[in-house]
Order: structure tokens, then C-alpha cells, then sequence
């Protein structure tokens, strides 16, 4: 992967959220949030909320819009609900609540997906935006897909060390008018 640790930065750890947004998962068969929860701890993140809700475009964008109203949350990683069935309602909920959207995520996340799914690829709709000067990352929901936005893309770029730049280093600009 291009980009390298500056070594003379020191790690910042930042205050992550996860929720999983499904019909059917429960705290007991939540894989992918558990993916997303291992991968930020041993990153030296911390999580600071874990929740399961519907998919339901309103309940999805009132819990968006309500953690990111929380000093305490500086980054949200939803799982599931990209797709493009009819309940698939995760992106058009993020668009409801968005200040910016950061359209070269899904783009980086689909490109790198398409080297492990090939065509399949297509059919995530993963994205990305800032809510209330926080980060949301709406993933998809198998634990596959979680390793592999979070290994490929969330890794680096939450890491202030990461060069030649990142999004935690531009978080105390995120409010900027």
C-alpha cells in the first residue's frame, strides 16, 4: 500500500463508534461489527458505543446524526445496508444527514474490492461523508468487506502518522466555514 508512518508523530488514538445496520443481526451473530470493534482496538482506537438498528432510512439517519452530535465520537463506521435491495437504506440515510461526502472512499473501496470479488463489486454501494464534523463510513455488512475497507482504506487514513496525509489530521478542520 503507498504511503508510509512518519515514526516521529506520535499515535493519536481516535473515538470510534460501530453500528450495524441489519433486520436480523443480534448482539450474538453481529460478525461484522465484531470485525470492525477487533480491527479498530488492535489499531489502539478506542470504541466508545456499539449498537444494532433497522433498516429503516429515518431510524438509520437519527442515530447517524445523533452520535455525531457527541463531542465523545470523533468517527462512525456503519455495516450493512448498502446494497441495492429495497431495504438497503444505509446510503440514502448518510445523504440525509451529510454536510460533505467523500466520494473517493467508496470509489478506493469498490476498486480494491473488485481484486477479491471481481464484477460483484458493483453491487456495494459503500460510502463515506462528514456529519457534524464527524467521519461516518457506511460499509457493507459481511465481515469480509469490513476487514477489507478497514485493512485497505480506514487503517491508514485514521492514523495521524500515515503520510503524506490522512483524515485524522484534518479533524480540527472539519467545522471550517
Amino acid at each position: 500500500m503507498p504511503g508510509r508512518i512518519d515514526p516521529s508523530i506520535p499515535f493519536r488514538p481516535l473515538n470510534i463508534a460501530v453500528l450495524t445496520v441489519s433486520d436480523t443481526r443480534s448482539p450474538a451473530d453481529d460478525r461484522s461489527g465484531d470485525t470492525l470493534v477487533e480491527r479498530l482496538q488492535q489499531a489502539g482506537h478506542r470504541l466508545v458505543i456499539r449498537d444494532i438498528v433497522k433498516d429503516e432510512r429515518a431510524i438509520v439517519a437519527g442515530r447517524l446524526r445523533q452520535w455525531a452530535a457527541r463531542e465523545d465520537i470523533e468517527v462512525i463506521l456503519s455495516t450493512g445496508g448498502t446494497g441495492v435491495t429495497g431495504r438497503d437504506v444505509t446510503p440514502e440515510a448518510l445523504d440525509d444527514v451529510a454536510d460533505k461526502k467523500i466520494a473517493g472512499f467508496g470509489e478506493l473501496f469498490r476498486f480494491q474490492s473488485y481484486e477479491k470479488i471481481g464484477t460483484s463489486t458493483i453491487q456495494s454501494r459503500a460510502d463515506a461523508g462528514i456529519v457534524a464534523g464527524t467521519y461516518v463510513f457506511v460499509l457493507p455488512g459481511s465481515p469480509g468487506a469490513c476487514r477489507d475497507a478497514w485493512d485497505g482504506i480506514l487503517l491508514s487514513q485514521l492514523d495521524i502518522r500515515h503520510r503524506p496525509c490522512n483524515f485524522a489530521e484534518m479533524m480540527p478542520r472539519l467545522l471550517e466555514r
